[in-house]
């Protein structure tokens, strides 16, 4: 019989000592420098609840606010699937945690740290859609943004093995799905023309995790 590659779990690797270990504890080091506190303070702000800690400067309060902490949950999931620290995966249990009492302080499920995201998201559910390449309403990319929360919470379920990340992550998909509902394909392509990271790809992830194909059909409307 045909032999098929199959891909095995990060956790199935350790690193011994040389240059990648070297560098694997450098970025460990690093990401554990950070304050979950600060990374987590736009969504607390947009969801109405009081920050625990003041954002990050630069891209964290310029526009781009909340995008660091959907690399972070990733960053957290694989060094602690590759070296099995429990600093990292505590921290990722807690700002999953955090994430999800942001959510439910909102009743369509919404999660993100885009500033003013409201008035951003009624906009473009209405079909008001004003794009440029870096900016969709003023908003700075938007989608880009919120793709790295959503690739956040994919790794955090499937290499973290948070099983909340993946209950937020689908109650956030179902609000993708119902904010760009009334959209006609030519509407969504113009959104488009505004950079939005990989959303297609996470997309097609969530159909994979849970087997259900509406998210298939709403990743191939996210494909420009």
């Amino acid at each position: 019989a045909e032999s098929v590659a199959q891909t095995f779990p990060l956790a199935r690797v350790r690193l011994l000592d040389g240059p990648f270990k070297h560098a694997q504890e450098l970025n460990r080091a690093y990401l554990l420098q950070h304050d979950i506190h600060r990374l987590l303070a736009p969504f607390r702000i947009e969801a109405g609840l009081p920050p625990k800690a003041p954002k990050y400067p630069n891209w964290e309060s310029s526009g781009l606010d909340g995008h660091t902490a959907g690399h972070y949950l990733t960053a957290l999931a694989e060094t602690w699937a590759a070296t099995g620290d429990a600093e990292c995966k505590q921290r990722l249990d807690a700002m999953v945690s955090e994430l999800a009492e942001c959510q439910r302080a909102q009743p369509d499920g919404y999660l993100g740290g885009v500033p003013r995201g409201r008035v951003l998201w009624d906009q473009i559910a209405a079909g008001k859609i004003d794009f440029q390449n870096f900016s969709l309403n003023g908003a700075w990319v938007p989608w880009y943004n919120l793709h790295k929360l959503f690739a956040g919470l994919r790794d955090a379920w499937l290499i973290g093995e948070n099983a909340q990340a993946k209950d937020v992550l689908v109650r956030l998909s179902d609000w993708c799905d119902m904010l760009l509902s009334r959209l006609s394909d030519e509407q969504f392509q113009l959104m488009l023309r505004t950079e939005h990271g990989g959303m297609n790809e996470v997309l097609a992830d969530v159909s994979a995790i849970t087997g259900n194909p509406k998210y298939l059909a709403l990743a191939q409307r996210f494909s420009h």
